[in-house]
């Protein structure tokens, strides 16, 4: 009986201790977790851009002879160009930053022409040639939508102004279907001027190191109208309707001041029981 009643209270101590070793919480097993570095760029930063414009002219039209009637040219047209700038910027957070441009739009060639009478012929067709630059001063705001690796997409919006330069309008009219039969040249006197202008962005930075993002991008530039050319031998002054660029663009960014690091921080293990 003795020997009953001991064996039976050896067992209970051992199914005890046994279950006492279940509810002791095991020691967290650590993880290798790789070494991940969280950036947030902000501050301050310079731009350049590069690009080519395909342009659109609205119209020209002009003041003919002694009637004083303001008429448009026959044909209008405004050939492309190449594009280039710079500007300075800040980086607000990761998701908006603004910045200020002065952008050139190199030497677009104007092809114009008009049909009338002329002194060699009642009627005759001209030829109309000049061309034109332009350097847009532009404040712009950007929100770039996520970054999906090194890709960050954005869009943007811009205000400001374009200081158009008109070069002199050479001005030849000869007889129709007599390419031959023609008047002197006669030349007006390009004018230049101040236009509102707006703008509208889309593209990708490409993340190349801390401090330095390339950009890809389009951008829409509209320019409204204004003075074009003078008077001259019964003709003028004339004005364009204003004109559109659609723009391909490269470029760099610097950041000063790179990206301020912070260590990653791992979420606590939790405790595991067995």
């Amino acid at each position: 009986m003795k020997r009953s009643l001991s064996g039976i209270f050896a067992a209970l101590i051992i199914a005890s201790n046994a279950h006492a070793a279940d509810l002791t919480p095991a020691q967290p097993v650590p993880e290798m977790v790789p070494e991940v570095t969280v950036t947030e760029a902000t501050g301050w930063y310079l731009r350049g851009d590069v690009g080519y414009g395909w342009s659109d002219l609205r119209g020209a039209n002009y003041f003919q002879g002694s009637n004083a009637s303001e008429v448009d040219f026959a044909t209008a047209d405004l050939r492309d160009g190449f594009t280039g700038g710079g500007g300075v910027g800040y980086q607000v957070n990761n998701y908006f930053r603004t910045d200020l441009t002065l952008d050139y739009f190199g030497k677009a060639d104007f092809h114009g022409s008009t049909i009338g009478s002329c002194g060699v012929a009642t009627a005759c067709t001209s030829s109309d040639i000049s061309s034109l630059t332009a350097w847009s001063l532009m404040a712009n705001a950007y929100v770039d939508l996520g970054t999906y690796g090194y890709f960050t997409p954005y869009v943007g919006a811009g205000i400001g102004g374009t200081h158009v330069k008109w070069r002199d309008l050479q001005n030849t009219s000869c007889e129709t279907g007599n390419s031959s039969n023609c008047d002197p040249t006669f030349t007006h006197d390009g004018k230049s001027n101040w236009r509102f202008s707006y703008a509208l962005m889309a593209g990708a930075t490409i993340d190349v190191t801390c401090n330095v993002k390339a950009d890809v991008g389009y951008r829409f530039l509209h320019v409204d109208g204004g003075e074009m050319f003078g008077y001259n031998a019964g003709g003028g002054p004339g004005r364009d309707k204003g004109f559109n660029v659609h723009e391909a663009r490269v470029g760099a960014r610097y950041l000063f001041g790179g990206c301020a690091p912070a260590p990653y921080e791992p979420p606590p293990a939790m405790p595991v029981y067995k």
